[in-house]
């Protein structure tokens, strides 16, 4: 008898009540209230990040140049004829040409560069290597009115005002210096084995750099051609500065021309700022795989 009693004992001691499903949550998982929380927070950010966008686009269907005073008005005489006039009556194609030669200009250039630059500072230990980088970063303290004087001279006596390569010089002045900070701290994640490793098969610094460092830097390498391309591609005072043929223009400064003393064409401004954002959203499209990385992998080290 008293073993019986002993032994049911046990088996109570050895019972766990079972919790019930709905009121155990697994580790990581959030709430209802949380989830739709951070649902109405992320949906309502997506529609004020849109919002101006759509309005841009919808301004652009009107055709009177004050439809932007009566936005419901537009709803019945919707019309492309901006974006005809636009493509048709305007310098638009020359204007794509001269941003598209200005901004990946500044993008193969800058990169260079910055790559060269950031990959000599991670791996190499030469006098003054670190007041360098701060020489670099200080540069970006100096405000665009401060510097566009001395760069005027500059470029005048090189004779380089109103010509492609003398403002992709100018931006590369301004891209540079983030690049390199940029790329340095993400050449510190790679390995310094891999370095060693190219010398032993015999390569020379630069074929180490180029073979080898290059190809696992292409995350940090996009991220750097993103922000070179996007600096050049949206600059407006140094570009309304240092170009004077209306030929040239980029798309920044042709946007001023349909505003006047008197006038102001705000239905063709719109147009053409939709038209504008197609090279933008494409080169972001071939970049965005290797965007997240570089911006992240570059702050892990260094």
């Amino acid at each position: 008898m008293s073993t019986t009693v002993e032994t049911s004992a046990e088996a109570k001691k050895e019972i766990r009540v079972a919790p019930t499903p709905g009121m155990v949550r697994r580790r990581g998982e959030r709430s209802l209230a949380a989830s739709a929380a951070s649902h109405g927070i992320l949906i309502a950010a997506s529609l004020i990040a849109l919002f101006p966008i759509a309005w841009l686009v919808f301004l652009s269907l009107g055709p009177d140049k004050d439809d932007y005073l009566h936005p419901g008005d537009i709803w019945g005489k919707m019309t492309l004829d901006n974006y005809s006039f636009v493509l048709q009556e305007t310098n638009f194609f020359d204007w794509l040409t001269s941003t598209l030669i200005v901004s990946l200009g500044t993008t193969v250039i800058g990169v260079m560069i910055a790559a060269t630059t950031g990959y000599a500072v991670s791996r190499m230990r030469f006098p003054g290597y670190k007041k360098f980088m701060w020489v670099l970063l200080v540069t970006q303290m100096f405000p665009i009115a401060v510097l566009i004087v001395p760069m005027y001279q500059i470029m005048s006596e090189l004779q380089l005002i109103d010509s492609y390569l003398g403002l992709i010089l100018v931006y590369c002045s301004t891209a540079v210096p983030y690049c390199a900070w940029l790329l340095k701290g993400y050449f510190d994640t790679i390995p310094f084995e891999i370095d060693e490793a190219g010398r032993v098969d015999g390569l020379s610094p630069f074929g180490t750099f180029l073979r080898l460092i290059l190809p696992l830097a292409k995350p940090g390498l996009a991220v750097a051609g993103f922000y070179s391309f996007i600096t050049a591609f949206g600059e407006v005072a140094f570009a309304s500065t240092f170009m004077l043929s209306d030929t040239k223009y980029t798309f920044a400064v042709a946007l001023q021309t349909f505003v006047s003393e008197h006038d102001a064409q705000r239905q063709l401004m719109a147009a053409t700022a939709v038209l504008i954002a197609i090279p933008v959203s494409a080169f972001f499209y071939l970049v965005q795989k290797n965007l997240v990385t570089g911006l992240t992998a570059g702050g892990t080290k260094g």
